[in-house]
């Protein structure tokens, strides 16, 4: 019937014949092979020290018609907990790991409907600290009483939780609970854009303090006899242990613009020394808030470690608030204290920062000395889990008297750069806070002379062939430095040349503004210093402190006057601060370079 209705004619049935046939024969020939692809994976991790690097094998075996085996290796440290919750999971309490003033560091803290709660039984609270004094409610900071009282947190920011309250409110008849935890470490900055859009603040002051706090937290403290000595060689190694790393940044209070300067740096920055972190924006931290909201019962999100930050906390504390006005004083000074901040000579909780920025921007200068580090470091790995070491809150502290310090006295102990680089950062095609015309153009030709004489002293004791020379009481005398000056319009230089800049300065000079940023990527050496010119009788602390705080010598100077530590100006934002015919006086600046280099300074 099918032939003669014209369906299908012989050609076609033989086709068909010869198909089933082929088919049939497949059947039998791989009837033992399964149907469908299996992956098996088994993963194997040495337990035997969880505070030791281990290695990951990973063999994936997929079956089809053959079997291929890869193998996979990474070098990890054993994660000793798992860090999601599953459904049926009890509520970890909140931990309290670390805190200074505006820095607090949570294990297990939770969100919702935009509040943070800390899961605290009534008698566990004690450990923790005033709500003012880690978070506030995120407006723009004025210096009004009215604004200072608005900033004070309320409820709806922070508050604690006790376990019964949290399984009344997140978790369902069949004790199944609504939390969802955000997997990874987390910084959460509860500012506004009002000083993130900014350089320094950004960059020297906000991660500053991360990193201070962060690297702290995982790096053993320092014994107490040590931390007293001074002169102890950990003190002066910029080596550093490895720290977990940071899987993302939350701005609850700026959108995406809001934490980007005008130039272009903050971004930069970011991506250049966290290549792997995600960004999150005041829209995305509201997305949070409004899935957590549900007719049929709150759910809630659990941070598994997360480090809070907070600029109006932090000046509610002393040392930001009265002695420093930098917010990363508070988390520098608790970790000093501590002995967590090793290498504190040379800033070596910054390293693994700075040398990330010269590596990205190809700063060889800096780099040579990375590279011929003996020392080998693991990478941690980014899903790694590592304890938070040595911050039991109760556990005695060494004599903050004998706590060693930073001083010139212990940067004479550093070595010597190869050269002399003066770095100008001038800001005459800037709009504003310019020297006066002539004082610049004198500048200029002062620190030519003075560069030209040192290099003409250079090559006549080279002449001489002199290598060891002495003084008349039989010392060995160091041999003169070559020198170099740069005259740097940063506005008129690519982001890697400046960088690189920075990287191979010596001596950085410059009106105070967003372009003296630049000195956390000096190279720390016996010479490194900071000159920061203003107008007659005005002061900021700003790159004083982070001067100093990395091991580098810093002088404030007012014309033909310059400033010694430990006497500083009074905080001033004097008329003319800002302007543009700031006085300087070039041979006070050559005098003051001169004595730095000779050490008599």
């Amino acid at each position: 019937m099918i032939f003669r209705n014209g369906l299908l004619n012989r050609r076609d049935a033989l086709l068909l014949l010869v198909g089933a046939s082929s088919m049939h024969i497949c059947t039998l020939l791989f009837a033992q092979q399964p149907a469908q692809s299996d992956i098996f994976i088994n993963t194997h991790v040495s337990h035997s020290d969880l505070h030791e690097p281990s290695t990951l094998t990973t063999t994936v075996v997929e079956q089809k018609t053959w079997t291929e085996t890869k193998t996979l290796t990474s070098v990890v440290t054993a994660t000793p907990t798992p860090r999601a919750l599953s459904p049926f999971d009890k509520l970890p309490a909140t931990q309290l790991l670390g805190h200074a003033p505006g820095w607090t560091l949570f294990k297990n803290l939770y969100m919702s409907n935009g509040t943070l709660f800390i899961l605290a039984e009534e008698a566990d609270r004690k450990v923790f600290p005033a709500m003012r004094m880690m978070t506030s409610t995120g407006l723009t900071a004025l210096n009004t009483p009215e604004n200072i009282a608005l900033r004070e947190p309320l409820p709806e920011n922070m508050q604690f939780i006790t376990p019964k309250q949290a399984g009344e409110r997140w978790t369902t008849a069949e004790n199944v609970n609504r939390v969802w935890t955000v997997e990874g470490n987390t910084l959460l900055f509860n500012d506004p854009s009002q000083f993130l859009r900014h350089y320094y603040h950004f960059v020297a002051e906000l991660f500053f303090g991360v990193q201070a706090f962060w690297h702290g937290a995982f790096s053993k403290p320092i014994p107490v006899d040590v931390l007293t000595n001074p002169t102890a060689s950990v003190h002066y190694s910029t080596a550093h242990s490895p720290a977990p790393p940071i899987h993302r940044a939350i701005f609850a209070h700026a959108n995406a613009d809001g934490w980007r300067d005008n130039p272009g740096f903050d971004s930069y920055f970011l991506r250049a020394a966290y290549p792997s972190l995600v960004v999150e924006h005041q829209e995305d931290w509201d997305d949070r808030i409004r899935a957590s909201r549900n007719p049929n019962g709150e759910r809630a999100w659990h941070f598994p470690m997360l480090l809070l930050t907070d600029r109006s906390a932090s000046f509610r504390g002393q040392v930001c608030g009265s002695e420093t006005h930098r917010t990363a004083a508070e988390a520098w000074e608790y970790m000093r204290l501590r002995g967590k901040l090793h290498g504190i000579h040379v800033g070596a909780f910054w390293a693994p920062i700075r040398e990330a920025m010269w590596r990205f921007t190809g700063a060889t200068e800096g780099m040579e000395n990375v590279l011929s580090r003996k020392d080998t470091r693991q990478q941690v790995h980014f899903g790694t889990e590592m304890e938070v070491v040595g911050l039991d809150p109760k556990a005695p502290l060494a004599d903050p008297k004998k706590v060693v310090k930073v001083g010139v006295d212990y940067q004479r102990k550093l070595q010597r750069p190869k050269k002399i680089v003066i770095s100008y950062i001038t800001r005459q095609s800037a709009r504003s806070r310019k020297l006066i015309k002539e004082d610049h153009l004198a500048l200029v030709a002062s620190l030519k002379e003075l560069v030209d004489r040192k290099n003409n002293e250079y090559r006549d004791f080279m002449a001489k062939g002199n290598k060891n020379p002495v003084d008349k009481d039989g010392k060995v005398v160091e041999p003169p430095l070559p020198w170099e000056l740069a005259v740097l319009e940063a506005e008129k230089m690519s982001k890697e040349a400046q960088i690189q800049a920075a990287a191979r300065t010596t001596i950085m000079l410059g009106i105070h503004g967003n372009g003296l940023t630049h000195l956390v990527f000096m190279n720390p050496n016996r010479y490194s210093t900071v000159i920061e010119l203003f107008f007659p009788k005005g002061f900021a602390h700003d790159y004083q402190w982070t001067a100093r705080s990395l091991g580098m010598s810093h002088f404030p100077l007012w014309n033909d006057t310059y400033h010694v530590w430990p006497k500083q100006p009074i905080v001033d934002y004097v008329d003319g601060f800002q302007g543009n015919s700031i006085p300087v006086h070039g041979p006070t600046i050559v005098q003051l370079i001169e004595d730095r280099i000779a050490e008599k300074l």
